[in-house]
């Protein structure tokens, strides 16, 4: 029988359980949220400096399926600046980037500016507030997921990315998870 699990990943964590790398030794790694059962997976990756909801799997098959299958993933990005309609209409258009040093036209994708900040845990390391300057957040939910995306995306359109939070994937819920905090879940039943 398989097992699932839905974690809040800690900005400055990186989406695996370990590494043999002599550079990656003091850096921290999934397996610091808890005991996970041999072949435990994470479903896709948040780079280090991103946080949020990352599935947990034993199940190869629904790894690959949930990263090959064009399942919505929806993050919640602070940006530098006032982002304008305008921003907004290229983002959701798609946006030239750069990715394995070739140029790379972004899929089409939803967007749209969040009239509030969003409730997330507060983040260990501070970020540039808006006594620094305009900032907004955005939900962008992208179909696809090259490395960096997002940072890429809302770079395109001069609005840099200050934090980056995942908060869906597919009918899965970040909530109100604490970040860190693990949670078992049938992933099957909400796809």
């Amino acid at each position: 029988m398989h097992k699932h699990y839905k974690i809040y990943k800690p900005y400055g964590m990186l989406s695996q359980f370990g590494s043999n790398s002599t550079q990656q030794k003091r850096k921290r790694f999934l397996g610091e949220l808890g005991s996970f059962p041999n072949g435990t997976m994470p479903i896709g990756r948040l780079d280090e400096k991103s946080e949020g909801l990352l599935l947990l799997t034993t199940d190869g098959k629904l790894s690959d399926y949930i990263n090959s299958s064009g399942i919505e993933k929806e993050y919640y990005a602070l940006v530098d600046g006032d982002i304008t309609n305008q921003e907004i209409i290229r983002l959701k258009n798609g946006v030239e980037i750069g990715f394995d040093g070739k140029k790379y036209q972004t899929k089409p994708c939803k967007v749209f500016k969040l009239n509030n900040a969003p409730i997330l845990p507060e983040r260990v390391k501070k970020i540039r507030d808006a006594r620094h300057g305009p900032v907004s957040w955005i939900s962008i939910t992208l179909t696809e997921g090259k490395f960096r995306q997002v940072r890429k995306m809302t770079s395109a359109v001069n609005c840099p990315t200050l934090r980056l939070v995942r908060v869906r994937v597919g009918n899965i819920q970040l909530g109100n998870l604490e970040s860190g905090a693990v949670k078992p879940i049938d992933i099957p039943s909400l796809l």
